[in-house]
């Protein structure tokens, strides 16, 4: 009789839509800590919701015996406290700051990242030495810069929002600088040589090529440069001096007072004035949140 060969014994095959156990349990892992940083990161919102919400201005319970919108309606009706026009001074000083910000460090960038010229190096390494020293360190020489700018041209003088968006523009200059810089090293030069060769000049070349190419660092360097400013407090509580000119976070510790029982009274719109002003940072996070993908480049140069 002819040998017959034994045909090995195959794994049983899981039916399609199956899990096994240790993908489970990666997933149930996952599950967890998702749950977990949720509850971390949503808790401190929350309990600032249930402050506003309360009317005794009690931050001591989570959830309030009491639901009203009182705090807002003081908010909208009191005069003495105006926070829209601090919202809008807010708003205004970071939106125009950002402008000035963002368009500056494109221009350098370029420049630093592009152009070979004398002084190149040294001017990189002077930015990226006065990063070194942090801004507080700034603050007396800062101001009397504005007393005496003040006197030539009070428009940027103290108490005024011009002179906190020079402030807040020359401070971000530096390390956007480099940071934009190293996204425009990654952009490959043929792409300015095949510019070159169509007839580009390097200004055509910045805004009709390059220019679209990097708005994932634009929307980057935008959201860092307005969060920093909106959310500002020793700066423009040096520089502003009257109620008017506050910006938001100068006007929040205003709610507070100077201590005692009043500090105590006021935490409810405190929270409510916090909640309102959050929602410009929303907005703009929405808005810029499509731009903050890589790869923008990516069979722009064909190998």
């Amino acid at each position: 009789m002819a040998n017959v060969k034994s045909v090995p014994r195959t794994a049983a095959v899981p039916k399609e839509g199956s899990l096994s156990g240790a993908r489970r349990m990666n997933i149930l892992l996952k599950l967890v800590i998702a749950i977990i940083a949720s509850i971390i990161a949503l808790y401190p919102v929350v309990y600032v919701i249930s402050a506003s919400l309360n009317p005794t201005n009690s931050i001591t319970d989570l959830i309030p015996g009491q639901v009203s919108f009182v705090n807002y309606n003081k908010l909208v009706n009191d005069n003495q406290y105006p926070v829209f026009v601090w919202l809008f001074n807010s708003i205004k000083v970071a939106a125009i700051s950002t402008l000035v910000t963002v368009t500056l460090t494109a221009f350098a960038a370029y420049a630093f990242s592009r152009f070979r010229f004398k002084g190149r190096r040294t001017g990189l390494l002077v930015i990226l030495l006065i990063q070194l020293f942090p801004n507080t360190l700034a603050i007396v020489s800062l101001y009397l810069l504005l007393l005496q700018i003040g006197n030539l041209v009070p428009w940027f003088g103290l108490n005024t929002h011009g002179g906190l968006i020079l402030i807040y523009s020359g401070g971000a200059l530096g390390f956007n600088t480099w940071l934009m810089k190293g996204f425009f090293d990654t952009i490959p030069r043929e792409l300015d040589e095949s510019g070159t060769i169509d007839g580009a000049t390097p200004t055509q070349i910045f805004f009709l090529i390059l220019l679209p190419l990097i708005r994932p660092i634009l929307a980057v360097i935008s959201i860092l440069a307005f969060i920093g400013t909106y959310a500002d407090f020793l700066i423009a509580k040096v520089m502003l001096t009257e109620k008017e000119t506050y910006t938001l976070a100068v006007g929040l510790n205003l709610l507070l007072g100077d201590g005692g029982s009043q500090r105590a009274s006021n935490w409810g719109l405190f929270a409510a004035a916090a909640l309102i002003g959050a929602l410009p940072i929303v907005v703009v996070f929405l808005i810029l949140q499509k731009q903050l993908i890589g790869g923008l480049t990516t069979g722009a140069v064909k190998g």
